[in-house]
C-alpha cells in the first residue's frame, strides 16, 4: 500500500465510535453527545479517513485542527458547525491541540419513526454540495451551545416515555435554527460579494 494512502475505518454504530474516541459507552444506543473537552486531541496520532454511518453535527472550536470532507477542509481555527450524512468519508489531521464544543451524533435509526426521519433531507448542509461550515456569530454561538446544553441535560435524564420525543424536539430546534443562520450567512457573503 502506498504510503500516502489511509486506511478507510467504517464506523456503524455510536458504541463504536465512543470505543474509537476513548470514551465510557453512550447512554443511547441511536444518539450521542460527545463534549469535546472530554477527548484528549493532544497525543500525536495518525491521519484517519472514517465512513461514519450516522449524522454528525459539529459545534467546536480547535485550533490547528483541520477536517476534510468531500474535496474541501473545514477550518476549526473559530466556532463554527458543520454537518455530515450518513456514509461520507470524513479525513481528521490532527493537530496535536485541544478541541472545545459538542459532537452530537444520531444514527437515522433513531429519527425514523418520526416526521425528521422523512424531511431531513431538506436540510441541505448535511450534503456534499454545501462544501461549507456555518461560520457563527457569538449571539448565534450562544444560541446553539445553550440548544446543546438542553440535548444534554435530556441525554443524562433518565429514561421515559417523554425521552425521545424531547431530544427530536431540540434536535428539530437546532436544525432550523442552523437553516436560518446559513440563511444569514449566504445573504451576509452577497452583499459583501456586490459592493466589491
Amino acid at each position: 500500500m502506498n504510503k500516502n494512502q489511509k486506511h478507510i475505518i467504517t464506523i456503524n454504530s455510536i458504541s463504536d465510535l465512543y470505543k474509537l474516541s476513548g470514551l465510557p459507552k453512550p447512554k443511547h444506543t441511536l444518539i450521542g453527545l460527545i463534549n469535546l473537552d472530554e477527548i484528549d486531541f493532544t497525543s500525536p496520532q495518525e491521519s484517519k479517513n472514517l465512513v461514519l454511518n450516522f449524522y454528525t453535527i459539529s459545534l467546536k472550536n480547535c485550533e490547528g485542527s483541520k477536517l476534510k470532507y468531500g474535496q474541501n477542509y473545514y477550518d476549526f481555527d473559530e466556532g463554527m458547525l458543520a454537518f455530515m450524512e450518513p456514509g461520507q468519508v470524513i479525513s481528521s489531521e490532527n493537530g496535536g491541540t485541544r478541541a472545545t464544543g459538542w459532537w452530537l451524533v444520531f444514527h437515522p435509526d433513531f429519527i425514523r419513526n418520526y416526521p425528521l426521519g422523512k424531511t431531513i433531507k431538506n436540510y441541505g448542509f448535511f450534503s456534499y454540495a454545501v462544501n461549507e461550515a456555518l461560520h457563527l456569530s457569538e449571539k448565534e454561538q450562544a444560541t446553539m451551545e445553550g440548544i446543546m446544553k438542553n440535548i444534554e441535560e435530556e441525554y443524562n435524564h433518565s429514561i421515559d416515555l417523554f425521552s425521545h420525543d424531547v431530544m427530536i424536539s431540540h434536535l428539530e430546534l437546532l436544525l432550523n435554527y442552523s437553516n436560518r443562520f446559513y440563511n444569514r450567512q449566504f445573504i451576509t457573503r452577497n452583499r459583501q460579494a456586490m459592493t466589491c
